[in-house]
C-alpha cells in the first residue's frame, strides 16, 4: 500500500479543489425553483392518483359490500 506525505496530500487536494466549478448565484437559485416546481407537481399527481383511487374503492365497495 502506497503512503503519501502529508504535505504531499494537502498540495494535491488543493489541486483537486482548485479544478471544481462552482455553479453561478443564477443556476443555484433556479435549479431551487426548478426542484420546488417539480415536487409540486408530484405532490398534485399523487393527490389526483389517491383521489382516484380512493374514489375507484369507495365505488368498489359500495357496489359489493
Amino acid at each position: 500500500m502506497a503512503t503519501t506525505n502529508p504535505v504531499q496530500f494537502i498540495q494535491q487536494v488543493r489541486a483537486e479543489i482548485a479544478k471544481v466549478v462552482w455553479p453561478t448565484r443564477r443556476e443555484v437559485f433556479l435549479t431551487t425553483v426548478m426542484v420546488f416546481i417539480m415536487a409540486a407537481l408530484a405532490a398534485i399527481f399523487f393527490a389526483l392518483v389517491d383521489l382516484g383511487i380512493r374514489s375507484g374503492l369507495h365505488g368498489i365497495l359500495t357496489i359489493f359490500g
